[in-house]
C-alpha cells in the first residue's frame, strides 16, 4: 500500500480529481482518501513514481510520503 501526503487537497472535488488521476495510471488501483489529514492510500502495482506524477499533473502537490 502507497501512502502519500497530498496537502493542497482541499474539498470534494480535489477528491475526485485525485481518484481519476490515479485510476488513469492504474484501472485496477484502490484509492482511499481522508480529506481531513490529507493523506492518499493507494492499493496498486504501478511504481510509486508513476502514481505521483499522475497526481501532480493532476495539479496537486505530493510531500514527502505519509509517516516519513
Amino acid at each position: 500500500m502507497l501512502t502519500l501526503n497530498v496537502p493542497d487537497m482541499s474539498c470534494d472535488h480535489c477528491v475526485s480529481t485525485i481518484e481519476r488521476a490515479v485510476k488513469a495510471t492504474d484501472s485496477a488501483a484502490v484509492v482511499v482518501v481522508d480529506l481531513s489529514s490529507h493523506i492518499v492510500s493507494i492499493e496498486t502495482d504501478r511504481p510509486p513514481a508513476d502514481i505521483t506524477a499522475a497526481i501532480e499533473a493532476a495539479g496537486y502537490t505530493v510531500a514527502s510520503p505519509a509517516g516519513h
